[in-house]
């Protein structure tokens, strides 16, 4: 008898850039995703609540997951304000009936919305109870021998403890951490992976799942024993892929992949 695979698996409306949001959805429909994971960046349309739902009905595909602008080159979407910019990715996730909001820990130089980003947090969960805001790990950046860590109060968000996490494959290979071991840590507060590959600290390559050294199967395949009933999103980079029909296929091949891992150990 077949295992029924309860886990969503989500397209990052980014792992098709640098075409716009609607090809994210457009291909998660294509290959079948169970729906797509928008990352409010620079694209005009991924900024409006409004045009991402009519997008989604277009294509029939959910959106599972809203990413706050919370990049160097999104800090000015939205607002200058990081709170702004959290509270209006929290209130888009419930707007877009989406049960998952992802943030970065705040910057080193956000000193102000660093000291109370957990005060924050509680209290839009307690005004949002229907989304989980899930704090993603980051990474040092390397200057030449020295790590320097551009968040506060640390790129691993387990340093300090939060309700809800989303583990990145690709931010553990680029710091050089442990990813089940960081899994283990945010136990049951571990909500949302994003599910890419990496081979080396210092690079945050995003590859497809497979092609780095991280153990991408390793853990997929533990969470589907263990019955997890959180959500995946492929974040993968295609910018080199060249034209549509080599992005599809990795894509396709990213999708396969989290399906195959956590099917293989699923329990019956």
């Amino acid at each position: 008898m077949g295992v029924t695979q309860s886990v969503p698996v989500l397209l990052s409306t980014t792992s098709v850039y640098p075409e716009p949001t609607a090809v994210g959805f457009e291909l998660a429909a294509e290959l079948g995703y169970d729906g797509v994971e928008l990352m409010v960046f620079t694209d005009r349309v991924s900024q409006d609540p409004s045009a991402a739902a009519s997008l989604a009905k277009h294509y029939g595909v959910k959106i599972g997951a809203v990413h706050a602008p919370c990049l160097l080159v999104t800090q000015r979407v939205w607002s200058a304000d990081p709170w702004t910019r959290l509270r209006r990715s929290v209130q888009a996730a419930e707007y877009l009936d989406s049960p998952t909001v992802v943030i970065h820990p705040p910057f080193s130089w956000q000193r102000d919305y660093a000291a109370k980003f957990s005060t924050v947090l509680d209290g839009l969960r307690a005004r949002y109870p229907g989304v989980t805001i899930a704090v993603e790990n980051m990474f040092p950046l390397k200057v030449g021998k020295r790590n320097l860590v551009p968040y506060r109060p640390h790129w691993d968000p387990t340093r300090h403890g939060y309700d809800s996490y989303t583990l990145d494959l690709s931010h553990c290979a680029a710091s050089g951490a442990d990813a089940l071991a960081m899994a283990e840590r945010m136990g049951k507060g571990l909500r949302h992976i994003h599910l890419c590959d990496g081979t080396a600290p210092g690079a945050d390559q995003h590859l497809v799942p497979g092609r780095g050294t991280q153990p991408c199967g390793e853990l997929l395949g533990a969470l589907g024993k263990a019955g997890w009933d959180g959500s995946i999103t492929v974040e993968v980079s295609t910018r080199k892929s060249g034209n549509r029909t080599r992005r599809a296929e990795d894509l396709h091949e990213s999708l396969k992949f989290a399906r195959d891992a956590l099917v293989s150990q699923s329990p019956a």
